[in-house]
């Protein structure tokens, strides 16, 4: 059988996310620790989403506001 690789798009993501009850504040919560906590995996993460560099620098800057 042959394996597709299928990517999850961010938006795919999000809606999963408010899907399960997740608000704003408590995603921002969740990338904040997965941040600090694996910031290699964090990465990989953001690169599996295909999120263009701009959109990680971004995401990373309101993870580093968050931290504050």
């Amino acid at each position: 059988m042959e394996k597709k690789d299928k990517t999850v798009t961010a938006d795919e993501w999000r809606s999963r996310y408010q899907a399960v009850g997740l608000d704003d504040n408590m995603m921002a919560h969740w990338h904040t620790l997965f941040e600090r906590e694996n910031p290699s995996g964090y990465q990989s993460f953001q690169e599996w989403l295909c999120l263009p560099e701009e959109r990680m620098a971004m995401v990373r800057g309101k993870t580093e506001d968050s931290k504050k």
